[in-house]
């Protein structure tokens, strides 16, 4: 079976610089193997073993990706937090899949560290969602702490994974600003959601709040309407102070209890270990965060699987009440 042709197409343009990641395409009869190569001083560093694996089904494609990093890269680095870099920086490419079908919802998808949005347009047209339009960012390349300093593509810096780590909330905006701008231009019938994987989940937990608040953490107004959020295999961040911040506004509260929000994670997962995500969860619910759900896949590590994917498909279809939508 050939190939089936690819829909995305660039639509937006920056200079990202140079990425950690370097994609290479192989094809084949049957599968199409996708292989990402490393920096020789990146991978002397950190232990990344990285895989993307895209077979032929009946009616879709089946994909498995992994990104992992040795957790003896994981330290807490002083200068890590809001102001600890310099200079301006730009995001990467975007690339977008069209609907196949009516137009009803517009999503962006944010990719996880050291990736870029094209690997993720690859398998989300493939997905049976014909009225969502996919956006996928690239995010700036940046010095990360949790590489040693090394330039990675990153939607924020992070030294570790953990409740005493400090948040990077420059980055945060920014991201979140950049997320918002692109969903800016949509038509006002679209529905709008932002979803990711890993530190994409992160960053898309972290719109939703600016979401419910009505403004980012420095304090300018956030400018959208989200409907759906998506978060596989990631964590929230400044989950210390989101109970506090959401007490003292009453409209907080309500948009927080009727933004739906999908949280998907595996016990096998040793980049971004399990009890991040059910925290996460349990952060959020506590905070108001009432049409939640929180699924857990016994075994899956640092990546995702068709019954994920079939999860995920089935929550948005319900959720944005999408054409061909049944009760979930």
């Amino acid at each position: 079976m050939n190939k089936p042709q690819k829909r995305s197409e660039i639509e937006r343009s920056g200079d990202s610089g140079e990425s950690c990641v370097q994609q290479r395409r192989k094809k084949k009869e049957k599968s199409t193997p996708v292989s990402f190569h490393f920096p020789h001083y990146l991978i002397q560093q950190v232990n990344i073993s990285t895989s993307v694996f895209v077979s032929h089904g009946k009616s879709s494609l089946v994909c498995i990706f992994y990104f992992g990093w040795s957790k003896r890269m994981s330290y807490n680095n002083p200068n890590t937090g809001s102001g600890s870099r310099t200079g301006r920086l730009e995001f990467g490419r975007t690339h977008v899949v069209r609907p196949k079908g009516t137009h009803q919802a517009t999503i962006v998808w944010l990719h996880g560290l050291g990736d870029k949005g094209s690997s993720w347009s690859q398998l989300l047209e493939t997905l049976p969602l014909p009225n969502i339009k996919w956006i996928c960012p690239t995010a700036p390349s940046r010095p990360v702490a949790l590489f040693g300093g090394f330039p990675c593509t990153a939607w924020f810096e992070m030294g570790d994974i953990s409740e005493d780590a400090p948040d990077d909330m420059e980055g945060l905006d920014a991201s979140a600003a950049h997320v918002a701008n692109l969903l800016s231009t949509e038509p006002a019938d679209i529905k709008l959601g932002v979803g990711g994987f890993s530190m994409g989940a992160a960053t898309a937990l972290y719109s939703a709040t600016c979401r419910v608040l009505g403004q980012y953490g420095n304090g300018n107004p956030y400018p959208v309407n989200l409907s759906a959020i998506v978060g596989l295999s990631g964590w929230l961040p400044c989950s210390r102070t989101l109970r506090n911040q959401m007490e003292r506004s009453r409209e907080a509260s309500r948009h927080a209890a009727s933004l739906p929000i999908l949280l998907c994670h595996g016990t096998g997962d040793d980049v971004v270990a399990h009890i991040h995500g059910e925290k996460s969860a349990q952060t959020l619910s506590a905070a108001g965060f009432r049409n939640l759900m929180f699924r857990t896949y016994n075994g899956l590590g640092h990546y995702t699987i068709p019954e994920e994917t079939d999860e995920l498909c089935t929550w948005l279809t319900a959720s944005l009440g999408l054409e061909g939508s049944r009760s979930y």
